[in-house]
């Protein structure tokens, strides 16, 4: 695991659109394609408006990026809670993605539980029975969460599916979210997270006991291709 610093947002927005960069040309260089799954939030935003600008676009052979999402809010694309709609707006209206490698985590004709198994047949059948993502981008709540991974929910002990959904009572909907077993075997994954906020929840999952059912973003391995991108407010000095 690595855990970068910076001493401002613009310099942590722009080391992560260069990692996605990065990531990219290899992945693609190796095998022809890059399978991502991206996550929502105002810090991914950020950063996949960088993406979304010249400099950035004509960087990355999007015909050749396939996306999926992390986690997503069961609500309709046009919603402004939308993962999805949000990553289109930022992103990938902009760039010239086929959008045949696009797979919303969202189906208004379905229950959640049900498309929940869709999904992943999809990614299935996208990255074949090992199911290894090129790069997953993550983030972490005030409360040491990721993804749809909540702090006590019976989601944490999944050990076989890819992807689940339940219903969060304490935000009242669903949530489709993809599980521990599978982020775990990302080639690359990405945390970015910062703010005085996160600092709590951060300095218990890298240096806390461990206890996932508070602190849920510790079931992430913290292996060699784990990194962290955060700032001076959330951590001083490892």
């Amino acid at each position: 695991m690595k855990v970068t610093i910076f001493d401002n947002l613009t310099s942590l927005y722009k080391k992560s659109a260069d990692t996605f960069v990065d990531f990219s040309n290899k992945a693609i260089k190796d095998q022809g394609r890059f399978t991502v799954a991206l996550s929502g939030g105002s810090s991914p935003k950020a950063i996949f408006e960088l993406l979304a600008t010249k400099e950035y676009e004509i960087q990355v052979e999007w015909d050749k990026v396939f996306i999926f999402w992390v986690d997503e809010r069961w609500v309709p694309l046009k919603d402004d809670r939308s993962n999805v709609s949000m990553t289109f707006e930022a992103l990938l209206d902009v760039v010239p993605i086929n959008m045949h490698h696009v797979y919303p985590m969202y189906n208004y004709n379905v229950e959640p539980e049900i498309y929940a198994e869709q999904y992943e047949k999809q990614i299935r059948e996208v990255l074949g029975n090992e199911g290894i993502f090129d790069f997953i981008l993550l983030g972490m709540g005030d409360d040491g969460h990721t993804a749809s991974l909540f702090p006590g929910e019976e989601i944490l002990n999944e050990k076989e599916k890819w992807v689940n959904a339940y219903y969060l009572k304490s935000q009242e909907m669903y949530r489709v979210t993809l599980t521990a077993p599978i982020i775990n075997k990302a080639k690359n994954i990405l945390l970015v997270t910062f703010g005085e906020s996160k600092k709590e929840a951060l300095n218990e999952v890298l240096n806390g006991n461990y206890n996932p059912k508070k602190y849920p973003l510790q079931l992430i391995d913290k292996k060699n291709s784990f990194q962290v991108f955060t700032d001076t407010k959330t951590i001083t000095v490892l």
